[in-house]
């Protein structure tokens, strides 16, 4: 794909190579090893620090902040310390005007803003790169908070991630990196989640179901949209007003059981995972509010994930081996949910997965950090040859943003402990989706179809049986190795044997006197010893050249689990 001459792309272009050029001396390049900075080996220290790039994609506007915080999840993308900067990056910027706020309210509404609301304030709670909210109260009066999307902001990344679609095509037609990774499809992927987040009405399905989710869990609540008051560029909901959990006094701490809403807050997303499927992909300090009656409050939802029934238990037996420190059994469900691409190699990787989830075991109390450990575990797995799902990826950064979280409640929380204590209650919920009345009828359908089809294979079993062409296939070893391997051992054996027999020849004529000699002994008996000793000597040599041509643990037809 050629590159744009547009003059919007041109200003991008420029932007985006400065970027480059300015983290091309630092040590992102060698970390990534990129053939479009062949100098990175004499990275600059000082140049490209984790921080900085946070700041220049804050600097680029809604769209790269967006990207910023999709790389954060990517741990086989990006190194830890900039993964960390980005989970941090700032979505705070300066307001728009409340007329601008009147105009898109009266247009995606239909009505007045004074028509709507019996109060509105001007000044905005919040105000982000996609959109600002606002307190309000409906005519009934019911407080509620207003988000209204930014003016033009839906042309602007339009235009940024066809700029982006672009430079990824370049990119993997002319360099390595994208090659490996596919920054298109990356690129691709990301356009659809971002546009999907510009849809306030997907945002109020995922606030209705979350709520619906988390009923059991009395100290989390979850704002409720008004549909009425919901269209695609402003979402109407219930006001929840508080304090950002990691902004709370000690003199609060007190007034709160810390513990008890860390613990909470962790089952409920550990629920949210392996039995719903639908998370929250996105708690930092400012979506978790500490609200006026105690309780936590989850906001902002235009970034979920969701997970496969399939890949739930995967995910929570992954991160229960990491909790209780079986580094193993973590490299065994990292291998089962991963891609292995060609680089990779058994023993390298388990060895490596075992190191890291030990090193997080070994830290006291109060100090470990299950979402930073299982992003560890996603790099070292991408670093030794296995590509793990994008779904762990951020899952890692949901929990590692709820390890901040459970701190700033409790310093003494341990996510561990609470995930071994949850895991019962998970599989019981676990196996009664099982136990459903859609999963009984599927399992009834299967077995109708058993029961449907079964005379009709076993006859045809049967007559392969009668007819005596009956195959058996076998792919569980190597057969024409082992047929060598058989050869070889029968040639040794027959040579055994014959030299065997020409030391007894030999011993027998010895005793028979001739006149024909050699240093005093029957001629023939001594060309028999000789003989015997040259073809002993024959087969030490072959046993010992060819074994030792075979390399321990390699081997010609092997099968690599």
């Amino acid at each position: 794909m050629a590159l744009s001459l547009a003059p919007s792309h041109l200003k991008r272009y420029a932007e985006l190579g400065r970027l480059f050029l300015k983290f091309a001396r630092g040590p992102l390049a060698s970390e990534l090893r990129s053939d479009l900075a062949p100098d990175a080996a004499a990275a600059d220290a000082d140049a490209g620090k984790p921080e900085e790039l946070a700041r220049d994609l804050e600097a680029l506007g809604p769209t790269f902040i967006k990207l910023g915080q999709l790389l954060s999840s990517r741990a086989d993308l990006l190194p830890g310390p900039y993964l960390e900067a980005l989970s941090r990056l700032q979505d705070d910027v300066e307001p728009f005007s409340v007329a601008r706020v009147e105009e898109i309210v009266v247009a995606e509404l239909g009505v007045r803003l004074s028509a709507a609301f019996s109060e509105f304030e001007a000044a905005p709670l919040a105000a982000a790169s996609l959109g600002q909210v606002h307190r309000a109260r409906l005519r009934d009066g019911r407080p509620v908070a207003v988000k209204v999307q930014r003016p033009d902001i839906r042309e602007r990344i339009v235009e940024d991630l066809a700029t982006l679609r672009e430079l990824a095509a370049f990119l993997d037609k002319h360099s390595a990196i994208g090659a490996q990774y596919g920054l298109e499809a990356l690129v691709e992927s990301f356009g659809r989640s971002l546009l999907a987040e510009l849809d306030y009405r997907r945002e109020a399905q995922n606030l209705t179901r979350l709520h619906q989710n988390l009923q059991s869990f009395e100290n989390l609540v979850v704002p409720l949209p008004i549909d009425d008051y919901t269209t695609e560029r402003v979402l109407t909901m219930d006001l929840l007003e508080g304090r950002k959990v990691t902004q709370l006094d000690p003199l609060t701490r007190m007034d709160i059981d810390g513990a008890g809403l860390a613990d909470e807050l962790f089952r409920a997303y550990l629920h949210q995972v392996v039995v719903d499927g639908f998370f929250h992909a996105d708690p930092h300090g400012g979506n978790v509010i500490l609200t006026e009656d105690g309780r936590l409050g989850l906001i902002d939802l235009g970034m979920v994930g969701r997970v496969a029934p399939r890949m739930r238990d995967a995910l929570f037996r992954l991160i229960l081996a990491i909790g209780e420190g079986r580094g193993d059994d973590a490299a065994e469900r990292a291998m089962a949910i991963g891609e292995r691409l060609e680089d990779f190699e058994e023993e390298p990787f388990r060895r490596r997965i075992a190191e890291v989830v030990g090193e997080f075991d070994s830290a006291r109390l109060g100090d470990f950090e299950i979402g930073r450990a299982v992003i560890a575990v996603s790099r070292a797995s991408a670093e030794t040859g296995v590509r793990v799902p994008a779904e762990l990826t951020m899952l890692g950064k949901t929990l590692w943003n709820l390890d901040e979280i459970g701190r700033a409640l409790d310093p003494e929380f341990d996510p561990a402990a609470t995930i071994r204590r949850e895991a019962p209650v998970l599989l019981r919920h676990r196996m009664a989706q099982r136990f459903t009345p859609g999963h009984l009828a599927s399992a009834l359908m299967d077995v109708k179809e058993l029961a449907q089809e079964l005379p009709r294979r076993v006859n045809a079993v049967l007559d392969v049986l009668a007819k005596n062409s009956l195959r058996l296939k076998v792919d569980a070893f190597d057969e024409v190795a082992m047929i060598e391997g058989l050869q070889k051992i029968a040639n040794r054996i027959a040579m055994g044997v014959v030299l065997a027999a020409l030391i007894v020849g030999a011993a027998i004529v010895m005793q028979i006197p001739t006149r024909w000699t050699i240093l005093g002994y029957p001629a023939l008996a001594m060309i028999l010893f000789a003989a015997a000793a040259l073809g002993g000597i024959a087969l030490i040599t072959s046993i010992l050249t060819t074994d030792r041509r075979r390399r321990p643990g390699r081997s010609s037809g092997g099968h690599r689990p």
